[in-house]
């Protein structure tokens, strides 16, 4: 089942920026993923602003995958360094429809 991985990031020391970003990418799409944004483009609609710097939106093809991806050892130190500049929240949530209702959506 497809699942996503939403990464909330508000950066607070930028060094580890440019090696992740440009490292990542390739670790994302070795277990299976892909990005469906990583946007610095962030307007709050609704309730409170975080300070988000910003957001990404992977997908995965399960949440084996994603799994396999946050604890690749080629990873980890990539994230520690993450961790280690930023606050952040990363959220896996599956392709299902809480409430049944959407019918193109398995009911979850």
């Amino acid at each position: 089942m497809t699942v996503y991985l939403i990464a909330e990031i508000k950066v607070t020391d930028d060094k580890w920026v440019p090696d992740y970003a440009a490292h990542v990418h390739p670790l994302v799409e070795k277990h299976g993923g892909k990005y469906l944004s990583r946007s610095a483009n962030i307007k709050v609609l609704e309730g409170e602003d975080r300070g988000n710097t910003f957001i990404a939106i992977l997908q995965f093809p399960d949440a084996t995958s994603a799994e396999a991806f946050v604890t690749d050892p080629e990873y980890v130190p990539h994230g520690k360094a993450r961790k280690e500049g930023a606050i952040n929240s990363f959220q896996l949530i599956d392709d299902t429809d809480a409430a049944g209702t959407i019918p193109y959506l398995t009911a979850g």
